[in-house]
């Protein structure tokens, strides 16, 4: 188990990284936004922005998605940011061990028990087990082993494919080796967006002994193969007890009272099994416990909750104020079972 604490020689490189990447230009869009929204002097929100990033571990897309410009010291203090949440995965996710999660093909089998559906990877010659896999199901997902935020995830209907051979071709050339059935989801999150299966992002850390939830976002999609933003999806924080506690929203200024496509109202949303959800967090976590800081994407199905994905790099979901009206964030949580 490491050291409680995050260590200064990991922060001094990431900040030296982020200094060498830093867009100058995307630096003043992001503060003429934040003063657009909240009336402040773009100037004094861009030194802010800079102070923040270089004292206070925040992520410039952190400072506008949390509204940090419309925050006190004190508010501010309670919110997760990436660049502390990089550290967390860079101390207690086992280098040795973090392929498993990059690897989609890997995880799948590292976590067979906790998929709840069929699998299976597309080799050189096995063209018609494709076929026969695809006819069976009748609508199939395909990944690229390596990918992120949705990306190399494709959907394809049986019904629309002529040409097999071709298909198992095109699969092997695009790198979308690794099929699996569709989720079939608990009515409850269909009801919000029944087009694409809305995962939960659950953010643990398991300390060798107890599992911690420290954050759960519920994510929707808009009809497409993955509720990623880059999909249009979007996502809204959930409490303890899986209650949405506000509208939705995404990093791109958009607010959802209400689903666009449903019309279901976001903050009436309720992710249903949590006691069974809770025990599988804890049951997942304990498979590679190598790897401690992980963000879960989980689905609840009609018969309980299934495993998607797990993110050794957890990434950060934390309150809007603006569209919420909260104006704390996780990290006391997080301090609580991590102790840094």
């Amino acid at each position: 188990m490491p050291s409680p604490g995050l260590g200064l020689a990991p922060r001094l490189r990431y900040l030296a990284g982020r200094a060498r990447r830093i867009d100058v230009g995307s630096v003043l869009d992001r503060a003429k936004e934040a003063s657009a929204q909240h009336g402040k002097w773009t100037p004094a929100i861009v030194v802010d922005m800079l102070w923040q990033a270089g004292l206070r571990n925040v992520g410039f897309q952190d400072y506008i998605d949390y509204d940090f410009a419309d925050l006190s010291r004190a508010e501010r203090a309670t919110y997760m940011t990436h660049p502390v949440s990089n550290q967390l995965s860079q101390k207690y996710d086992d280098p040795a061990f973090r392929h498993i999660f990059q690897d989609k093909i890997e995880f799948d089998r590292v976590f067979s028990e906790y998929l709840h559906r069929e699998w299976m990877v597309v080799e050189e010659d096995n063209s018609e087990r494709v076929r026969a896999f695809t006819e069976r199901l009748g609508t199939i997902v395909t990944k690229e082993p390596v990918g992120q935020a949705g990306t190399g995830v494709h959907r394809y209907h049986a019904a629309e494919i002529e040409d097999w051979a071709a298909f198992h071709r095109g699969l092997l050339a695009r790198g979308e080796l690794l099929v699996e059935e569709v989720i079939q989801q608990h009515a409850a999150l269909a009801a919000v967006c029944p087009g694409t299966v809305n995962t939960t992002r659950i953010t643990a850390f398991f300390d060798g002994e107890k599992t911690h939830i420290l954050a759960m976002a519920q994510k929707f999609g808009r009809g497409a193969v993955s509720d990623q933003m880059t999909f249009g999806g979007f996502y809204t924080m959930l409490d303890d007890d899986g209650r949405a506690v506000g509208p939705g929203y995404d990093s791109h200024g958009h607010v959802y009272a209400a689903h666009p496509d449903s019309g279901f109202i976001i903050d009436q949303f309720q992710l249903p099994m949590m006691e069974q959800v809770r025990a599988f967090i804890d049951r997942v976590a304990r498979v590679v416990p190598q790897v401690q800081y992980v963000g879960w994407d989980v689905v609840v199905t009609p018969e309980g909750p299934v495993l998607v994905e797990g993110n050794w790099g957890a990434g950060v979901y934390e309150n809007k104020p603006s569209v919420t009206g909260i104006r704390t964030g996780h990290k006391p949580r997080y301090r609580a079972a991590i102790g840094f």
